[in-house]
């Protein structure tokens, strides 16, 4: 559907553009677009290259596994209804840590097998249980301790402190997510009744 969206969008402008005799501004935007999308990737590359690479050696290292362990009491009070030694349970311990971690790459194969997991569990396989929609809100809404990405764009413009962000980040996702499982919580109580999901 977005495709078909943005589709449109093209089309039309490009239409628009036609009848008022503007098809040359148009070209002329594209290949600016082109031009300065290329630019910032290239800038971004060395930066996302370094910060990843520093996550990757902190993952390796054992921080992700220490942070699941830290995590696995939390993670069975918002998952009640998953058995904790399901394989549903390790990977969404191991998505929570990567997103903590500012790990974005390395979060979304955790959380895309976390569901596939928790879909197995599922009795009614069009409907998504209580645990996916948790698992879902807080994915999305996650703490993060250091956000590599935007640390990774703030230096690309040219930020002469791109970490400054760091706390104002930590204190916006530790309230997102405050939100998101408060949220989640109140529709569980509506929407599930007690034993199911």
């Amino acid at each position: 559907m977005v495709n078909w969206i943005w589709l449109f969008f093209l089309v039309a402008g490009f239409i628009v553009a036609a009848i008022q005799g503007n098809i040359d501004s148009v070209t002329q935007a594209v290949f600016d677009g082109a031009k300065t999308g290329v630019t910032v990737s290239f800038g971004l590359i060395s930066i996302m290259v370094f910060w990843l690479g520093i996550m990757r050696i902190a993952e390796d290292a054992g921080l992700v596994k220490k942070l699941a362990r830290l995590l696995r009491p939390v993670v069975r009070l918002l998952f009640p209804s998953v058995p904790p030694d399901h394989p549903a349970m390790g990977y969404i311990m191991s998505n929570m840590s990567a997103n903590i971690l500012g790990l974005g790459n390395a979060a979304t194969p955790m959380g895309i097998k976390a569901m596939q997991e928790l879909q197995k569990l599922n009795p009614q396989k069009e409907e998504a249980t209580a645990a996916m929609c948790t698992l879902l809100a807080i994915n999305t809404a996650s703490i993060t301790l250091i956000p590599t990405t935007i640390i990774a764009y703030r230096l690309s413009m040219g930020s002469v402190n791109a970490a400054e962000i760091v706390g104002t980040t930590l204190i916006a996702t530790a309230i997102a997510t405050t939100a998101a499982i408060i949220l989640d919580k109140w529709y569980q109580r509506k929407n599930f009744p007690a034993g199911k999901g």
